[in-house]
């Protein structure tokens, strides 16, 4: 993991959590001192950032990152993925195993974890297969991988489903030695074939094969009560309909530890959007309609959602440019999701920027088991805490442009779309990886 920043830096009047200003001081790694603005003891030599109007946020996690290295490094590498991470204001990001070679093996997570490690961007937290090549048939080297240099703690065959239910239950019983979560993408596949967007009204105008919320709601279904059976974690990944949300509601009443995150674009976006056919809107899960935008939102306010991750997606131009039947399924969205949370969330009135703290930092850190520790993620702004800080300016607006992104692909569902709020500064564990808005390498700063 990269290194505490040896710099002392002054925040000068941030508001932790929307609060009242403050001067934050982060040195030797850690958040040493809040006082009222223009009192904080700092030695001459201390770098001051003047953070005035400015929202101040423990460094932002995502559970669900698409890196692509090794394999797609025409689409993404685990540098530029990252650095767009930092960008968008994460400290941390879970890598997904759905890499070429696959990570099901301690020596792939590792390699991820070290290449996450030495770019200094963002910590890397790999996630491990549940399957082996992702094939849904024996289990991956769970154990091994959870005993590796990467600690891995979270393991999904995203991008598929653990279908059969046996090796499911299989996976769940597993990862109870060491605390670890199985991370399911829901997605009955008997029910998909051949999909391609949501299916109801706008599928058969376009003659569009469908794909039913059903499809999502039975998985998530089968899966809470072999979760509940084996009294083991499970989380949803990118829950995408208004059933789906009343389903983990109901198993949350019912005690089953159950976790669920839904994505910035199914806050936002509905299926109307593939009325262009233009493969950017083209994802997995699908866009789905209003009504479960309207869920996923509510669900969010209320917890019964407990994160929001990116699901960042990229691809090469030539994947996405192209008919809708033959586009690759995916988005991109670390530089962009604090910003959708800010318009849909908070400027709405249904959460605060404590809620954002909650929903994008302590509760991924908290279920991908990175909360604690030296290197822990997700921990609030505190003396003697990490200094794991994002700074937002919740005020300005700016236009999304695909091609100015830190992410190596230009697939953002929002280009040419006005969006609130820019973050300012990244700092991991007081290091700056971003600042006035731009990236900054640690060699820039002797760190």
């Amino acid at each position: 993991m990269s290194s505490a920043s040896t710099t002392t830096y002054v925040l000068r009047g941030a508001r932790p959590l929307d609060g009242e200003p403050v001067d934050l001081v982060l040195a030797d790694g850690v958040v040493a001192e809040l006082a009222p603005v223009g009192t904080a003891h700092v030695e001459d030599d201390a770098v001051v950032v003047d953070a005035t109007g400015l929202v101040a946020l423990p460094g932002l996690v995502d559970l669900h990152t698409h890196l692509r290295e090794p394999g797609r490094e025409d689409a993404e590498t685990v540098e530029s993925g990252t650095r767009a991470a930092a960008v968008g204001g994460f400290t941390a990001v879970h890598a997904m195993a759905n890499t070429t070679p696959v990570a099901d093996t301690a020596g792939v997570v590792e390699q991820v974890w070290r290449l996450g490690r030495d770019a200094g961007w963002a910590d890397v937290h790999p996630v491990g297969a549940v399957s082996v090549g992702l094939a849904g048939e024996q289990l991956a080297e769970l154990g091994a991988m959870a005993d590796s240099a990467a600690r891995v703690r979270v393991f999904s065959d995203d991008g598929k489903c653990v279908a059969d239910p046996i090796l499911m239950r299989r996976a769940l019983e597993y990862v109870k030695a060491f605390d670890g979560v199985v991370a399911q993408h829901a997605q009955e596949p008997r029910l998909t074939e051949g999909a391609q967007m949501n299916e109801g009204i706008v599928s058969a105008e376009l003659g569009l094969a469908g794909w039913p919320a059903v499809a999502e709601e039975a998985i998530i279904a089968r899966d809470v009560l072999l979760a509940e059976h084996v009294g083991s974690r499970l989380h949803v990944c990118h829950l995408s309909t208004a059933g789906s949300v009343e389903i983990v509601r109901w198993a949350k009443g019912r005690g089953i530890d159950v976790t669920a995150e839904v994505t910035p674009h199914h806050l936002v976006l509905t299926d109307d959007l593939a009325r262009g056919y233009d493969p950017t809107f083209k994802v997995n899960p699908p866009l789905r309609t209003a009504a479960d935008v309207e869920a996923v939102r509510a669900g969010l306010a209320d917890g019964t959602i407990d994160i929001v991750a990116t699901d960042h997606a990229p691809h090469p131009v030539e994947d996405k440019d192209c008919e809708w039947a033959a586009a690759a399924f995916g988005m991109t969205g670390l530089e962009t999701a604090l910003s959708v949370v800010q318009e849909t969330m908070v400027d709405s009135g249904r959460m605060t920027w404590t809620d954002v703290a909650r929903v994008l930092s302590a509760n991924p850190a908290r279920i991908g088991r990175i909360d604690t520790g030296p290197t822990a993620q997700g921990r609030p702004l505190a003396v003697g805490e990490p200094a794991n800080v994002t700074l937002v300016d919740p005020a300005a607006r700016r236009v999304v442009d695909g091609s100015a992104q830190a992410t190596a692909s230009t697939n953002t569902p929002f280009r040419g779309r006005e969006l609130p709020g820019r973050v300012v500064a990244t700092f991991l564990r007081g290091r700056p990886t971003v600042l006035d808005g731009a990236p900054v390498a640690r060699q820039e700063v002797g760190a």
